[in-house]
Formats: C-alpha cells, structure tokens, sequence
C-alpha cells in the first residue's frame, strides 16, 4: 500500500512539529513549594510551566523523555527537569491522574 500525498504540500511536519501540536498536557490544580518560589523568578516558572504543557520535558536524559511519553498513554506520572537562568535547577511534576501539578526544587523531594 503507498502513501498518497499531498501533491501542494511540499514539506510535512517533522516528529517535533507533531509533538508540539498535540494537545496539552492537563495540569489540574498547579501549585509550587515556597523554596522554588523564593529561588526562581516566576516568568521562568511559567515559561516551564508551558513548555511542560506542550510536551517538552526539559533537560531530562533520553530514558526519562521516553518514559514520559509513554506515561501520557498510559496514566503515568510526568517529571521534566528545567535550570533557570542562574542554573537553579527546578522540576515540575504532574501526577498520574493530572489531578495536581507541584513546581518544585529538587531538594523539597
């Protein structure tokens, strides 16, 4: 069986460009520990909060990257892994049931 395309269409959307259109992640009730706050300002918060919505995990290793891909098939819990721009590194984790969403230092766990 071939694949028919598009003959107008010259370029398609590369595996990046899929990811990123897919639907966002639901964060349920989205807090933070008062250690993150104090450490890292809160448009970086945010600039992360987003990037985890849109399924990009940060600066986890290629396992962990897998491994949450394949938690959002099957009800998993979500971990990314960002550094602010002082190196402050900071996770942000969604629970399996994407009840609830912490932005958290590494040591609060």
């Amino acid at each position: 069986m071939s694949t028919l395309k598009n003959p107008l269409r010259t370029e398609y959307p590369t595996a990046e460009e899929r990811r990123l259109s897919a639907r966002p992640v639901p964060l349920g009730r989205t807090v933070a520990t008062p250690a993150v706050i104090d450490a890292v300002p809160y448009k970086e918060l945010a600039d992360a909060l987003g990037r985890h919505m849109q399924r990009d995990w940060g600066n986890v290793c290629e396992a962990d990257w897998s491994a949450n891909d394949r938690a959002l098939k099957r009800r998993e819990r979500l971990l990314s892994s960002y550094s602010a721009r002082d190196g402050t590194e900071f996770w942000i984790i969604t629970e399996w049931d994407r009840s609830y969403t912490t932005i958290l230092l590494p040591s609060d766990y």
